[in-house]
């Protein structure tokens, strides 16, 4: 307690005099010309520690270390490019912008052909010639509403040539009746009549058509009626062509996805016709003698023709021994057995687009002895693609036989003679 009372308080005394009390510092803090001078002072600080790590940075930076390009080392300048690579723009050029309406575009890289049609939305192509075929156009049109493939994928198309009868007549009023259906699944994407006469004037009956003689003729003008429709018809967007003759009487309402199933190049079915007989008794025939697998025979003979000569199948003056679709299969067995062909009928085929863009068409003329859709066949096989026939897959043509009555018929009810 002495100690204590020896110390001295006084100095402390001043000092504590001396200081401001903390009022007064608070005055001194608060004046507009410091805290204007704290802010400056803040600012500075910040920017010369953004600046300082920028500095930093721009070591690795695209245009390299911060140094002089001379004093830069081997080394460094390999680890620069290491880790940064300078982007170099080689021959540059801008998109270029057509604004003319009169230019169109069309990649058909774009458009697929395979199994996945569906999923894909590949559009169709149907076509049809036609020639006096009034009497079998609505049985026609009642066949292909029916068909499961979806309608605003398909695309009809129709020749009309040298017709006597009122085939153009029926063929504008059954397509007007079935796009102006209410149902949105029965009108189809679209339909297009072509109009082509070629002087054809060859009898229509039976008799002529059938002859050995009307054959090479009439598959010539079948032909060059084929191509004017296609040509005439076939946009950028479609990946299917289907041939579909208009005297069918029974077909499979699938037969286009069943088709496509296959992903072949060309595809035919079986066809075969009903016929009454006597009693009423309902017998089975084979109808299209065209879709053919060669034979030796077939190959010697052609070897002795001249060369516009076209074969046809089921005369006796030439015997070509080839082995025909129409006596293979029934229609009871598996209808997905397929079968290499070297000809084929024009009845209802599949044709891969990208097979007629190529240029494989219906020749007009003697392609190896052979015309229209045989000679289709026949240069589709030697340009490399795969055609195919599907034995139980039947399609029911009318019967020739009943063709004429059915024609006479329609007459009647048209004249009421």
């Amino acid at each position: 307690m002495e100690n204590l009372k020896s110390i001295d308080l006084k100095p402390l005394t001043q000092l504590a005099q001396h200081v401001p009390p903390p009022r007064a510092l608070a005055h001194v803090f608060l004046r507009t010309r410091f805290l204007v001078l704290a802010i400056i002072s803040t600012i500075v600080l910040l920017t010369w520690s953004r600046l300082s790590s920028t500095a930093t940075s721009l070591e690795w930076a695209c245009y390299g270390p911060a140094l002089s390009p001379l004093e830069i080392s081997p080394s460094e300048f390999a680890a620069w490019h290491q880790h940064r690579n300078t982007p170099i723009l080689t021959n540059k050029h801008d998109p270029i912008d057509v604004n003319s309406k009169s230019i169109g575009s069309h990649n058909l890289n774009k458009i697929t052909t395979g199994k996945d049609a569906l999923k894909n939305k590949e559009r169709v192509l149907l076509l049809t010639p036609l020639r006096d075929a009034a009497a079998f156009l609505p049985r026609y049109f009642e066949i292909i509403s029916r068909i499961t493939y979806p309608h605003e994928l398909i695309d009809l198309g129709f020749l009309v040539s040298d017709s006597t009868d009122d085939t153009l007549a029926i063929l504008a009023m059954e397509l007007d009746s079935i796009q102006s259906n209410s149902d949105p699944k029965i009108p189809f994407r679209s339909a297009t009549i072509i109009e082509k006469d070629f002087g054809v004037h060859l009898s229509q009956s039976i008799e002529d058509r059938h002859s050995f003689e009307a054959q090479g003729p009439r598959r010539k003008g079948m032909g060059k009626a084929r191509n004017f429709l296609l040509y005439s018809t076939l946009r950028p967007e479609h990946s299917w062509v289907m041939w579909r003759d208009v005297d069918i009487t029974e077909c499979p309402e699938t037969i286009i996805q069943d088709f496509i199933a296959h992903d072949k190049d060309v595809i035919v079915p079986n066809i075969w016709f009903h016929r009454l007989d006597q009693e009423g008794k309902d017998i089975e025939g084979r109808f299209d003698y065209n879709s053919w697998i060669e034979s030796k025979e077939g190959r010697e003979l052609r070897e002795k023709l001249p060369v516009d000569t076209v074969l046809a199948e089921g005369y006796k003056e030439f015997n070509t021994g080839r082995t025909y679709l129409a006596l293979m299969g029934d229609w009871r067995n598996d209808k997905d057995v397929e079968v290499d062909l070297d000809g084929i009928g024009g009845v209802a085929i599949l044709v891969k687009a990208d097979v007629h863009r190529a240029g494989i068409n219906f020749p007009s003329y003697a392609f190896e002895n052979q015309a229209e859709t045989e000679g289709f066949a026949r240069m589709a096989k030697r340009a490399g693609y795969q055609v195919i026939g599907l034995p139980n897959y039947v399609v029911w043509h009318i019967d020739t036989d009943e063709k004429e009555k059915i024609k006479q018929h329609a007459v009647y009810e048209t004249t009421g003679r």
